[in-house]
């Protein structure tokens, strides 16, 4: 998968290849290549469990022999792939060496046994009686999809243990260099230090990336981003406050605000290693757990099991889950800007759910001693009810903790507050700065209460965490853009330190923006037009590969330019309008399939519109942005498809997978293409990439349409 490093302090592209102490060193590279060929291997042992599968009783037609060897081929050649990379691995790590060396010997040894059984093409030729093959040897191929599967996860798990040291090795790093930062005296000695710091971040940034990509659990992926996203925005803090305190030694505020950005910032390098390591410090609890929608979730979920069996919950369990979650409504209920209308209603359905839950253990008391159909009925009725009372106080918290963040942001959209802050700076006006200094103490902490609330009624664990990130933001930027202003009103004159101030605001500014994308995302959810496979624009953008990107032109293309992708781009159009054609055929329109494909035809237009100069994509930053996406949806598709093909008779289901095996290669060839060097070679990248691009997408109209025929069949 392409990576997708977080922050960027400096450093150039050869930082990107991290090497640790010891002689440790990784490519990242491999990384990529290991996870490009497991997911090739994936697919192609599934077609091996359906040729293990099929019928012996039927005679093979020379187009299925011919499937099959293609299959077995396809098999060997992938394993041959994965044991290089494998081999490359070992020789880079010498304490695991023997272990990988020995999955990579038993993986090629079943990957040959396989092209062997497999090659069939002359199964039907009198010369081939005899022939041990998948047919006369079923037992063999077992075996050897076995031996195949367990090597190929011992390699990857090992490779992953090398993965995880070297980003706690890097973390390491950037700590030590950190500490000399926090310690220099000299400007001169401060610029060559922070040069190696930014190296550093760049390595760390690439293999968190990759790690992020690697994440299957959304919310360790949105805790993950999060995390990034606070080490991209404090690394360019840390410059700023660090030069401020250099400047001006003897300020105590300007040393306040520096020790502020460290303390972050080791903050979220301890939480990457966390989610990286699966290992919580002293046993800490689980935010989320705190949501009030994930305990109405939990209780109806623990209601519902009555109706099959009256034993399975105990009264005081139920009881002690209704307290718990109707507690939790007091953050809506006690907080000073919730109107009384709102309050009022919380407090009415909160007591009504208490009295339901009452007639719902006193009918299932009833219905434990005797099973009547009217008893039954009624307590059927009780779990209607109280199902209802609790959806109508979802629906009551909702629109409490969107009307006041929508109110807020609204309010506080020109940044007023930060303006005068920076006027009364200027001017060292300290009267003005305590006036102004209180109002965004006090704004703060009312989005820091809002975000609380939002987070209740988030509906997704993403986005649960995105409102925790946007909370601790609040919190920590708000004090420390106070301590900014304060050191630039004692120096007025200082412009450093009012350059430091309009890096805080401008962070502050920054998450007031994703607030209102996070709002219009809770809606959403809350109103059922987003759901789980959906990506959130609200939370934190990992910033993308940083020594590739910083090369990109960030105009647009010149007219020379712009007349060479034209050409590129014409067929690509096309391409989106067979797809859309496709798609139009669909008769159920939420079929995961066909959303996939949807949104890669669509943004596939968006490419084509940026080869004519038109359209949402401005510049080549945006364009390589918006193929990193186009490359993970496919990822997604090929996923979704090979899901539907379990669903399928064995050719069917064989002919589909072959058309999965063309279109994940491509996936994956978008994703090296992107992250390789530019080398001042920028519209070569982009002729490759949508190139690439308009192949996935002829492939993509193939699939769309076989998936088509294939449900109707089915």
């Amino acid at each position: 998968m392409a990576a997708s490093p977080g922050p960027a302090g400096g450093g150039g592209a050869g930082a990107a290849h991290g090497s640790g102490p010891s002689g440790f060193a990784f490519d990242s590279g491999l990384e990529i290549k290991t996870r490009s060929v497991e997911q090739t291997l994936l697919p192609l042992v599934s077609q091996i469990t359906t040729l293990i599968n099929h019928k012996d009783n039927t005679k093979k037609s020379d187009k299925t022999l011919q499937a099959i060897q293609r299959v077995g081929q396809a098999v060997n050649l992938a394993v041959g792939r994965f044991v290089k990379v494998g081999e490359a691995i070992a020789n880079e790590n010498w304490d695991l060496k023997e272990e990988i060396n020995i999955a990579c010997i038993e993986a090629k040894q079943a990957g040959e046994t396989i092209a062997a059984l497999t090659d069939v093409s002359s199964l039907n030729h009198p010369e081939s009686d005899g022939q041990i093959t998948i047919f006369t040897d079923k037992t063999g191929v077992i075996k050897a999809a076995r031996l195949l599967l367990s090597s190929v996860t011992r390699v990857l798990l090992l490779a992953d243990r090398v993965v995880i040291k070297q980003i706690i090795r890097s973390r390491n790093k950037v700590l030590a260099t950190m500490e000399r930062l926090e310690k220099v005296n000299s400007f001169q000695e401060f610029v060559q230090i922070f040069s190696q710091f930014g190296n550093e971040m760049v390595e760390f940034a690439h293999l968190t990336g990759d790690r992020q990509n690697d994440l299957k659990d959304e919310k360790k992926k949105a805790k993950m981003a999060a995390a990034r996203s606070v080490l991209e925005k404090c690394t360019m803090m840390l410059l700023t406050a660090s030069k401020t305190c250099l400047r001006h030694p003897n300020c105590e505020s300007a040393h306040k605000n520096k020790e502020g950005v460290f303390d972050r910032m080791k903050v979220a390098l301890d939480k990457v290693i966390e989610i990286v390591t699966e290992c919580k410090p002293n046993g800490e609890n689980d935010i989320s757990s705190i949501s009030i929608f994930t305990g109405i979730k939990e209780f109806k979920a623990n209601i519902e099991t009555l109706r099959e069996n009256l034993y399975f919950q105990s009264k005081e369990t139920l009881s002690v889950m209704l307290e718990a979650l109707l507690e939790r409504t007091e953050d809506f209920t006690d907080c000073a800007y919730t109107s009384h209308e709102h309050r009022e209603r919380i407090l009415e359905l909160s007591a009504q759910a208490r009295t339901e839950l009452q007639q719902l253990i006193s009918v299932w008391i009833q219905a434990q001693s005797r099973k009547t159909k009217s008893i039954t009925e009624e307590l059927e009725l009780t779990i209607l009810k109280i199902s209802h009372s609790l959806n109508e106080l979802k629906k009551e918290l909702h629109s409490t903790a969107a009307q006041l963040a929508a109110d807020l942001l609204k309010y506080h959209a020109d940044h007023v507050v930060l303006k005068a802050l920076k006027l009364t700076g200027v001017e060292g006006n300290l009267e003005g700065l305590a006036e102004y200094a209180c109002k965004l103490s006090e704004q703060k902490e009312r989005l820091v209460e809002t975000c609380r609330l939002l987070r209740h009624v988030s509906g997704t664990e993403p986005l649960e965490i995105t409102c925790l990130h946007a909370e601790e933001t609040f919190q920590v930027t708000g004090q420390q853009i106070i301590s900014a202003a304060e050191t630039l009103t004692l120096h007025p004159s200082s412009k450093i330190a009012k350059e430091n101030l309009d890096v805080f605001c401008e962070a502050w500014e920054c998450q007031i923006s994703d607030m209102s994308i996070l709002l219009r995302e809770i809606n959403d959810v809350f109103e059922g037009r987003r759901g789980e496979k959906y990506g959130y624009l609200s939370l934190p953008k990992p910033m993308k590969n940083s020594a590739n990107l910083r090369s990109l032109k960030a105009d647009k293309p010149d007219s020379e330019e712009q007349a060479k992708i034209a050409k590129l781009g014409l067929k690509l159009g096309l391409l989106t309008s067979d797809a859309n054609c496709e798609i139009e055929k669909w008769e159920d329109q939420e079929n995961e399939v066909l959303l996939y494909g949807r949104n890669m035809s669509s943004m596939a237009y968006s490419l084509y519109l940026f080869t004519r100069g038109e359209g949402p994509l401005k510049t080549y930053q945006d364009l390589i942005h918006q193929l990193e996406v186009f490359a993970e949806e496919g990822l997604k598709l090929a996923s979704s498809v090979q899901a539907f093909s379990k669903q399928l008779k064995d050719d069917d289901k064989l002919m589909l997978l072959l058309e999965i095996n063309k279109f994940v290669p491509l996936c994956h060839q978008l994703q090296t293409i992107i992250k390789t060097p530019l080398q001042n070679q920028v519209f070569l990248k982009v002729d490759k990439c949508i190139t690439k691009a308009r192949s996935m997408m002829a492939v993509l109209v193939q699939l769309l349409s076989l998936c088509y025929k294939l449900l109707k069949k089915l």
